[in-house]
């Protein structure tokens, strides 16, 4: 398994951490479980973490390659220290002694290096890219944050030499047949999968009790990485609009924003934080939104189940780990219409879909959950029996049934 620009085990919240590193590390576990060993490689980011770790247990291992200085990295750099990386990976399989049957490569970068060493291995390898070049430029906010042509030249070379492509959706499979050219007969669609075991109902007033709000008090919950194309600003112009219309008068209610690191004042991330502070300030929303900063992953269960409900507001999504997550807690999600969150929340029935960037539908949807506990429990018990279909122990089957397809057919 390769994850090369982030680590399974890193903390969630940060700019590169978020949906792929628990795809990364909860699979794996999965996989561990079915008698599959893997070893996760990542490029190490801090010297003073040993370079293997078995936190992910079964005998898997994630292992930390040197590739350019231990520390995190801009993604435009990254790609120079891509061949480092290779040749660390083939010097610990050669030290070790080990035959890998399969590579399975997560996010571009990644996928390059798979294509060398599907070559230098003659083994097959399997992709999934989790975002698209092409979709992030289109909502990219600001311009600063495009990537340039590299990443797009480098998406396609791996979907050319990929010997199967997974997609989370329909849609991602729709946008890599139209905006990319590419044989749609070698993509497979396979969606996330959720940990039931972790994610789970939770009574409301036993989770506020645990995360240390009043029972009677109200939240709308935002779980994710801190950037723009988040779209975290139409949320706060969303609450404005509702205190603008008095919907504040019936209930005491708060909007608590988990993701990033409000200390960390030189990070990408916390500039982003000091603008939305900035537009809560501007809105006079400072006593109605909390910026908490990253929290333990398993602390979310009782985030998610204390919510009235959990916006995801993002511009673009390829899939929306959180979205699945709360639905599987049987808290309704209102998200943006765009990718793959359009087809994970089920509008009216798992919770709502709202034009992105509208901020008045926005507003509107969440008043209607706040003021009626009624459909909000409806919603909330349809998203929980909705998500029991993403079960790891579902999703997991069918990525090893693809995996000793791809391996029987491959001949190199």
């Amino acid at each position: 398994m390769l994850s090369y620009h982030t680590c399974p085990l890193a903390t969630l919240g940060g700019k590169d951490t978020g949906g792929m590193n628990v795809y990364v590390r909860d699979l794996t576990r999965k996989l561990g479980r079915l008698g599959v060993q893997v070893d996760v490689f990542t490029r190490s980011q801090d010297e003073h973490v040993p370079h293997v770790l078995h936190d992910l247990g079964y005998g898997n291992r994630v292992v930390h390659i040197k590739a350019g200085p231990e520390v995190p990295l801009p993604k435009q750099e990254l790609t120079i220290h891509l061949p480092e990386f290779q040749q660390g990976i083939q010097k610990f399989q050669a030290e070790k002694g080990l035959r890998y049957d399969l590579i399975h490569s997560h996010y571009w970068m990644s996928g390059l290096a798979a294509v060398d060493l599907k070559q230098s291995w003659q083994v097959p390898f399997i992709h999934m890219f989790h975002t698209l070049g092409v979709m992030k430029k289109r909502v990219a906010r600001p311009e600063e944050e495009v990537e340039g042509d590299y990443r797009l030249i480098g998406e396609r070379k791996v979907l050319q030499e990929a010997d199967r492509i997974i997609a989370a959706t329909p849609a991602e499979m729709a946008q890599i047949q139209w905006l990319y050219h590419s044989d749609i007969q070698k993509i497979n669609i396979i969606p996330p999968g959720v940990d039931l075991s972790r994610f789970y109902p939770i009574p409301t007033d036993e989770a506020k009790e645990v995360i240390g709000i009043p029972p009677c008090d109200q939240v709308l919950l935002y779980v994710g990485r801190i950037e723009p194309l988040k779209g975290i600003d139409t949320l706060i112009e969303a609450i404005a609009y509702m205190r603008k219309n008095e919907n504040f008068k019936e209930f005491s209610f708060c909007l608590a924003v988990i993701g990033g690191d409000p200390e960390m004042a030189d990070s990408d991330s916390s500039s982003e934080i000091s603008r939305l502070k900035d537009l809560c300030h501007v809105h006079g929303l400072d006593d109605f939104v909390t910026f908490l900063g990253k929290r333990d992953q398993d602390m979310l269960p009782y985030y998610y189940s204390a919510a009235e409900a959990v916006v995801v507001p993002s511009h673009y999504e390829s899939f929306g780990m959180v979205a699945l997550e709360a639905m599987a807690c049987g808290t309704p999600v209102v998200a943006s219409q765009v990718g793959g969150l359009a087809y994970l929340v089920q509008d009216g029935i798992t919770g709502y879909t709202v034009p992105s960037s509208d901020v008045e539908s926005l507003a509107d949807r969440l008043v209607e959950l706040v003021k009626d506990p009624k459909l909000r429990d409806q919603l909330g018990a349809q998203a929980a029996r909705f998500a029991q279909e993403f079960s790891w122990d579902i999703i997991a089957r069918r990525i090893v049934e693809l995996y000793g397809e791809v391996i029987n057919r491959f001949s190199p």
